[in-house]
């Protein structure tokens, strides 16, 4: 999914949930490494955006009507 997000991690992260916020990742995202960042999401669900679908050649994140009718 990274790669489809043009490797940009902060794209996987739920940036209006309330952990996010609780945890104040929008100061801290920019100082954490790639690996750091990616086992936040892997600790905590909550924090991965939603919708999530990965296929064979395309990764979907978060609901855009558009992005989701041209693949269904």
């Amino acid at each position: 999914m990274l790669a489809y997000q043009n490797d940009n991690v902060r794209k996987l992260f739920n940036t209006s949930g309330l952990l996010y916020k609780e945890m104040q990742l929008k100061e801290k995202l920019p100082d954490l490494s790639l690996d750091e960042a990616l086992a936040l999401l892997h600790q905590h669900g909550m924090l991965v955006k939603r919708p999530f679908l990965l296929g064979d050649d395309f990764g979907l994140l978060g609901f855009k009507e558009t992005e989701w009718s041209q693949k269904f």
